[in-house]
C-alpha cells in the first residue's frame, strides 16, 4: 500500500478495539471480519493483524504496555529508517499513542518468517547485507535509548537475578555445574569488558530469526518488529545475534563468517565480541534454566554451549 500522505487514524476502529481490550479481550485473538482484521503469527506479547482497509492490505499492531514505550520506539525507528532510505522495512502509516492500548498501522511486507530448522542459503546473504545497512544508519534519536536486551541488561539479570537464585537452589550435580559455569564467567572479566564504553550504532533490538521475512520470488528479505530498537555497539550486536536461541541450529563456521561480514574482524572488536558472546550464552542458559522442565533438550544444548565458549575461543 503506497501513501503520499499520512492517512487519518481510524478512530471508530480503535475505540472498538480498546472497548474489547477492556471488557472482552479474548475476542482480540480471533478474526474480526467487521473491521477487516485477521490475526498474524509472530506478534509475541502484542497483537498483530492483517488489516484489509479501504486502501488495501496493511498491518495493524496493538501494543502491550509496560516500562518500555514499545509503540513509540517502533514508530520512531520506522520514521528514522525511512529518513535514511532503508527499504524492506515497514512504512509507518499512522501511530496512535494511547495509555490503554497504543496502536500503529504500517505497510505489510511480503515473505515468510525464516524457519529456524531450515538451511538458510540465499536468505543468509540477504540478511547479513540488511544487518550491515541498519548498523550503518546514524543512531540519531536513539542516542540515549539502549536496545532491549542490552549488555547492561544482561549483566544485571545475570549478577543480580540469576546468580542469587542459583545459589539458593537445592544443591546437586546440576546446580554445582551451573555454579562453576557462573564462577568462570565472573572470573573472566567479561562484565568489566562490557561495562567499558564503545561506539554506538543503531540496533533493531531483537535478533529472533522470526523477524526476518524472506520473499523467494524476488530474492529479497525484509525485517519487522522494531519496538525494541535503540543504541548498541557493533561487537555486542554480532554476539547477541549469533548467540540468540533461534540461531542454535546454525553451525559455527557459518556464524563466524557472519561475524566477519558484519565487520568484527579486528583486535578493536574481537575481545569485546568474545566477552559479549560468552555473556549472551550465559544469559540464555539462565533463561532456559528457569524453563528446564518444559525445555529440557534446549537447556542441555545451551549448557554445553556456554561451557564450550568458556573453554575455546570462537574467533
Amino acid at each position: 500500500m503506497e501513501r503520499d500522505a499520512m492517512p487519518t487514524v481510524p478512530e471508530d476502529l480503535l475505540a472498538e478495539l480498546r472497548r474489547l481490550h477492556q471488557h472482552d479481550p479474548g475476542l482480540l485473538d480471533s478474526s474480526l471480519p467487521k473491521w477487516g482484521l485477521t490475526p498474524l503469527s509472530g506478534g509475541r506479547s502484542n497483537r498483530v493483524y492483517r488489516w484489509d482497509c479501504s486502501d488495501g492490505p496493511a498491518c495493524l499492531k496493538l501494543y502491550r504496555t509496560d516500562k518500555r514505550d514499545r509503540s513509540g520506539s517502533e514508530a520512531l525507528a520506522l520514521s528514522h529508517l525511512a529518513k535514511h532510505g532503508v527499504d524492506r522495512v515497514p512504512q509507518l502509516l499512522w501511530h496512535d499513542d494511547h495509555e490503554l492500548l497504543p496502536a500503529s498501522a504500517m505497510t505489510l511486507l511480503p515473505g515468510a518468517p525464516l524457519d529456524a530448522d531450515a538451511h538458510l542459503g540465499k536468505p543468509w546473504t540477504a540478511m547479513v547485507e540488511k544487518q550491515r545497512e541498519m548498523l550503518n544508519v546514524p543512531v540519531g534519536p536513539f542516542i540515549e535509548t539502549p536496545r532491549s536486551e542490552s549488555a547492561d541488561h544482561y549483566l544485571h539479570r545475570i549478577t543480580q537475578v540469576w546468580a542469587p537464585t542459583l545459589r539458593e537452589a537445592e544443591p546437586g550435580p546440576l546446580t554445582n555445574d551451573l555454579e562453576a559455569v557462573l564462577a568462570t564467567w565472573e572470573e573472566s572479566g567479561d562484565a568489566r569488558a562490557l561495562a567499558a564504553p564503545a561506539s554506538r550504532v543503531f540496533s533493531h533490538g531483537d535478533s529472533n530469526l522470526l523477524n526476518w521475512l524472506w520473499e523467494e520470488q524476488s530474492g529479497t528479505i525484509g525485517v519487522v518488529d522494531f519496538e525494541f530498537a535503540g543504541y548498541s555497539d557493533l561487537a555486542y550486536e554480532a554476539a547477541e545475534l549469533v548467540e540468540h536461541i533461534s540461531m542454535r541450529h546454525i553451525d559455527d563456521d557459518t556464524l563466524r563468517a557472519l561475524v566477519m561480514d558484519l565487520g568484527v574482524d579486528d583486535d578493536a572488536h574481537r575481545e569485546r565480541f568474545l566477552a559479549a558472546q560468552r555473556t549472551c550464552a550465559l544469559r540464555w542458559l539462565a533463561v532456559l534454566w528457569k524453563q528446564r522442565g518444559k525445555r529440557a533438550e534446549e537447556f542441555e544444548v545451551q549448557r554445553q554451549r556456554a561451557r564450550y565458549l568458556q573453554q575455546a575461543s570462537f574467533l
